[in-house]
């Protein structure tokens, strides 16, 4: 076991192409983890190592890796960039401590790196940034920092100046150290920190000071050094710069290019100076899954063992299972509680992870991220604990599909076998989810948008040898009440000799688009008097009635349900009050009626100037409502709103729209309700 102080759980999370798994493989490299530093052009990454991800030059799954550097030990995941696969983001951030956010010094703040920021920070993880590729033509540092402090709030702190602009980038001044950093040797594997040189201490006092100034909003002791006129040491700069991180007052900003190698070891460095360790995190919460007590969980060694599940890696023989750990001390062939099912399990082994290959070890303590095998009925949110002390964590959330697609065999005799392949890929990915066409009986096999669906069906191919039929893509779409009803409902009915009795009533209404999709919520008199598994019952079957489907047989969203009376007498059961509260649902849906929503995406294309009306001639009949044109380099960034019903085949159009030199990205943004002539055209009248 590692001391847990030395300890760094950390993310690599950007937009596509921001070169994450180029500074990963850096990372790797200098650590002495890889004899070569690896290279999507070439195919020879070690985290992108699904040969999907290698043919198409992106991260498609979330890849870990144990890595050493000094005495510390970094345990790092590098998250796929393209929306669709945003899931594998947000388990990952679910269990790390803090992260490193990318991006381009050509295009700056982009869709998807504003995403994964705010989902950061809905977890509470500490971060650093890199602003990368400032080899490239366009590339601007002050430009990237002024965007960063711009859309997230004057947070970012720069501890590094490039000197040399595009192709002329070749080294870095240490603002907290005061020292010039080259690079040198096979590789750049040597880092030179020199004295800074004459022509170049005007500009490093400048940039210093402007750090100083920074800090000093947040520290009392810069600040006093800082009105004293007194100079600022730097292992000062670093123990306020590290305490203001933990406490994610700011955000550390260094720079380099991944490409080039060119700033990775200093990153490296200030990944352990910087960001938090399991230590510092301290203590987090779960609670009793019985009685929802909330129960403080310790990153003590001594402790009740408990850790929580994030990633599976399917097979049909076995299944490697992700496991963050929060407290305790496991050893291979401990016993272990699933304190969602109740049931007990037992990994038969505990493997070090690094990309595809492992190590056994054995045995792990708080704060780590190992890989376990030989769970039965385990999946993504789980949380494994000892079976004397009986704690959960909660669950992790992802967000719906929006896209399916029917699948079938080509040939009837593997019907079973894509069965047993669909609900291996679901296991995997939360986002992917299977179910039948209730009018056709067709497979239908949902994901977060084309790419994502295509990338699965490739598997389906390629790692299986499943030929399969596929359909056009489909929306995924969603109802919603029309206007508010209250509904009043008795349930009564004989089975045999028992009489089944329970009385409701309920009030529906819509609630406002883009907030919450449920609000399920009791509001009883005589509260005390009803069972509470009773009410349990009741506000089960009304989230579970909403989510079954409106007048067109899709899930109910944005609606608040109140369950404002309940009745029983000692003839009523759990499943008379479930069948009461049924009936109110389906009675709303009769009586107010439903309305079709449409997912909706927030689209970014990045295009050559005089590509500009081009794109913007395609998009407009397809109902996108063109919200900016920004300038980014020598490229013109339009950002809009548009149907997702409206992009299929928009990644295969948008190369001949710009000379295969635009790149986009999508991300849902809520739902709206679909036009009158459109559903019409849909659903009829």
């Amino acid at each position: 076991m590692s001391d847990i102080s030395h300890i760094r759980n950390i993310s690599i999370i950007a937009h596509i192409d921001a070169g994450k798994t180029t500074t990963t493989e850096g990372i790797l490299f200098y650590s002495g983890q890889t004899h070569r530093y690896g290279s999507i052009d070439d195919g020879t990454t070690v985290m992108d190592f699904l040969p999907e991800e290698r043919a198409r030059g992106i991260t498609i799954r979330a890849a870990a890796a144990t890595i050493p550097w000094g005495d510390y030990f970094i345990h790092l995941i590098d998250t796929p960039g393209h929306i669709d696969f945003t899931a594998e983001v947000e388990r990952s951030l679910r269990v790390i401590d803090g992260a490193v956010v990318i991006f381009s010094g050509v295009e700056g703040v982009e869709a998807q790196s504003e995403k994964v920021w705010r989902q950061a920070d809905a977890y509470h993880v500490a971060k650093i940034a890199f602003i990368n590729k400032l080899d490239r033509i366009g590339a601007s540092f002050h430009r990237a920092l002024g965007e960063v402090n711009s859309v997230f709030g004057t947070c970012a702190v720069a501890l590094q100046e490039p000197l040399g602009i595009e192709d002329g980038f070749h080294a870095i001044l240490d603002l907290v150290t005061e020292e010039l950093i080259t690079f040198g040797g096979e590789d750049n594997r040597e880092v030179i920190r020199s004295a800074v040189p004459a022509e170049h201490l005007d500009l490093l006092t400048a940039r210093r000071e402007h750090l100083i100034e920074r800090l000093a909003d947040h520290s009392d002791a810069i600040a006093t050094l800082y009105l004293e006129g007194e100079p600022v040491p730097a292992c000062l700069l670093r123990d306020e710069l590290r305490a203001l991180t933990l406490k994610r007052a700011i955000v550390p900003v260094l720079l380099g290019s991944g490409k080039r190698r060119l700033g990775i070891q200093p990153l490296t460095d200030a990944i352990v100076a910087y960001l938090p360790s399991p230590e510092d995190i301290g203590q987090v919460m779960g609670h009793e899954p019985r009685t929802d007590e909330a129960v403080p969980i310790p990153a003590d060694p001594q402790a009740p063992f408990a850790g929580l599940i994030f990633k599976v890696t399917a097979s049909a023989s076995s299944d490697l299972f992700y496991l963050r750990t929060y407290a305790g001390t496991l050893r291979a062939g401990d016993t272990l509680l699933n304190s969602r099912s109740g049931e007990r399990v037992r990994p038969k082994q505990l493997l070090r992870i690094y990309a595809k290959t492992t190590e056994m070890i054995q045995e792990v303590g708080p704060g780590d991220i190992v890989g376990l095998v030989g769970l039965r009925d385990c999946g993504i949110g789980d949380t494994l604990c000892e079976p004397r002390r009986r704690v959960a964590f909660e669950r992790i959330a992802f967000p719906d599909p929006v896209i399916s697609i029917a699948i079938e065999p080509k040939y009837s005799k593997d019907k079973e076998r894509l069965d047993e392949v669909l609900d291996l890929l679901c296991r995997e990915d939360q986002t992917l989810s299977r179910n039948q066409d209730e009018d056709t009986g067709q497979r239908l096999l949902s994901g977060m948008g084309e790419l994502h669906l295509e990338i699965n069906l490739k598997r389906i191919a390629d790692e299986f040898g499943l030929e399969a039929r596929t359909g056009e893509p489909r929306v995924a779409y969603r109802e919603t009440f029309r206007t508010a009803a209250t509904e009043h409902v008795v349930f009564s009915r004989v089975l045999g000799e028992t009489e089944l009795y329970a009385e409701v009533e309920v009030s529906f209404r819509p609630l406002a688009r883009g907030g919450e999709l449920f609000l399920v919520s009791s509001s009883l008199r005589h509260r005390v008097l009803v069972p509470k598994a009773f009410v349990a019952a009741a506000e089960k079957a009304l989230a579970d009635g909403l989510r079954t489907g409106g007048n067109h047989g899709y899930p109910l969203i944005y609606v608040g349900a109140e369950l404002t009376t309940l009745n029983v007498t000692e003839k009523s059961t759990e499943g008379a009050v479930v069948g009461a509260v049924l009936q109110a649902v389906d009675h709303a849906i009769s009586h107010v009626g439903t309305a079709v929503l449409e997912p909706l995406m927030r689209l970014e294309v990045l295009c050559p100037e005089e590509c500009v009306g081009d794109v913007s001639v395609y998009l407009q009949p397809r109902r996108a409502i063109i919200q900016a044109m920004t300038q980014v380099g020598q490229s013109k960034r339009i950002s809009c709103q548009v149907p997702l019903a409206e992009m299929f085949g928009f990644s295969k159009s948008l190369p001949k729209l710009t000379g295969g030199r635009g790149a986009f990205s999508m991300e849902p943004c809520g739902y709206q309700e679909l036009p009158a002539n459109i559903a019409n055209q849909r659903f009829g009248s």
